[in-house]
């Protein structure tokens, strides 16, 4: 057998062994419940063994299954506490950390990718990474000229290993769902794979961050590292050092949550209009706080291409709803393709579902919350609620996928931050066609 079928058949194995939902939870309970156990407590068992046997199969598979997992860990805000509580702490190392590549392979690809007398460029060249993460990893150096960079390289066979995971996870699909009852993690695979492309190419994703460098050199608030070199699996870019957005998450004071939150919602809605790019992976593990205060920004390989920025249909309907016209907002959302033309939708349902998502943009500065988020999820995924029922007839238009993923996510990472600000501005300042309603 050669190596490659051996590897994809140890790696679907090792998805195999992950806890399969319902069926798993009654095997264990039925087991401990005979030995007398109170059901809390056989519950709280489960979900530890549970979060630590799935999270380190992710870990180890890198590839689509642990992007799966940094995606996951964006919402485990949104899950109820005695749930996100046994889950956490694993979570959060899935946003940075994973197995890495031996020094000898990582040698092979930068002879491949920059020549063989690649050495001859670094003063210094770290062979143990800084951080490995789904597709690739980073390596520190420092090249002849005293620059300090980051080396990023992409696994080898990473393409491969993606769409093996990706099929694989399709497959286990309803079992990851149990972690958060009512998310349908269906649409999330099959987003990962429409996105393998994107993500793969470095010389795309190169561009797209020499573009952010460009359009953010010198700037006040945020920092974006400079492309030094690139090739189709690897990046040279200069080397930021900061403390890194998660440590903020769990250690943070309240005014470094809340300035941070601030800066972070900065970021994310004026690259569109000053890059012409919206930055398309809001997890943690790519943002950092800077010793000067600026937030740094890092991974560039999935971006919106918004040469006109974000489109003023998003503002215009954002503020038509904080004025309480249903039917005009029933109207704009059909002809921009979120209601089917043959859907019928009440306006006074619409308003009551849309209405916790701007809370945001009517105040002056909004609290978000790790409560507010569990409730807003509660609210759409009770298939009693009437929330739920609505949000079963609205479609996603492939022009709004990545906003919508960055709108969600940037939410989440919010409600981890606990962050509190004058959102409003914001919108106010970059969002294009929204206009600030007194409440």
């Amino acid at each position: 057998m050669s190596d490659l079928p051996r590897k994809a058949l140890s790696r679907t194995a090792k998805l195999a062994s992950l806890p399969l939902g319902a069926a798993g939870r009654a095997t264990v309970g039925l087991g401990r419940r005979i030995g007398g156990a109170p059901a809390e407590t056989v519950v709280a068992e489960f979900q530890r063994r549970t979060a630590d046997q799935l999270f380190a199969v992710l870990g180890e598979l890198k590839g689509g299954a642990m992007k799966f997992g940094q995606m996951l860990s964006l919402m485990e805000s949104a899950m109820p506490e005695e749930l996100a509580a046994p889950y956490r702490a694993t979570l959060t190392k899935l946003q940075d950390s994973a197995p890495p590549m031996p020094a000898s392979t990582v040698h092979t690809i930068l002879s491949r990718e920059l020549g063989r007398r690649w050495r001859d460029r670094f003063e210094e060249f770290d062979d143990l990474p800084a951080a490995a993460a789904s597709i690739g990893q980073v390596h520190r150096g420092t090249l002849k000229d005293g620059r300090e960079v980051a080396v990023k390289l992409q696994y080898p066979g990473a393409a491969e290993a993606l769409r093996a995971d990706l099929r694989q996870l399709g497959r286990f699909a309803r079992t990851f769902g149990t972690l958060v009852p009512g998310l349908d993690m269906k649409p999330l695979v099959a987003e990962l794979q429409e996105r393998i492309g994107e993500e793969l190419d470095y010389d795309r994703e190169a561009q797209a961050q020499q573009q952010y460098a460009d359009a953010f050199k010198d700037h006040a608030e945020f920092v974006v590292p400079r492309v030094v070199k690139h090739s189709p699996s690897v990046i040279v870019s200069e080397w930021i050092e900061g403390r890194p957005l998660s440590s903020i998450i769990t250690g943070g004071t309240k005014q470094e949550r809340d300035e941070i939150g601030l800066k972070y919602v900065r970021f994310m809605f004026s690259g569109p209009k000053l890059a012409g790019l919206l930055h398309s992976d809001p997890h943690p593990g790519n943002f950092r706080v800077m010793p000067d205060g600026r937030l740094g920004v890092v991974d560039f390989g999935l971006c919106a291409r918004l040469p006109d920025g974000l489109p003023p249909a998003i503002g215009r309907l954002l503020t038509i709803s904080l004025e309480g016209d249903g039917i005009a907002v029933r109207d704009g959302l059909r002809a921009e393709g979120f209601i089917k033309p043959r859907m019928d939708v009440a306006p006074e349902q619409l308003m009551d579902y849309l209405s916790p998502f701007a809370e945001p943009a009517r105040t002056e500065t909004f609290q978000f919350s790790r409560e507010w988020m569990r409730a807003q999820a509660n609210r759409t995924s009770d298939f009693r609620s009437p929330s739920a029922s609505l949000a079963l007839k609205l479609n996603l238009p492939p022009s709004y996928l990545l906003i919508h993923r960055v709108w969600i996510g940037g939410v989440a990472v919010l409600s981890q931050l606990e962050a509190e600000a004058p959102f409003s501005s914001v919108l106010d300042e970059f969002l294009p066609g929204f206009t600030r309603v007194d409440s």
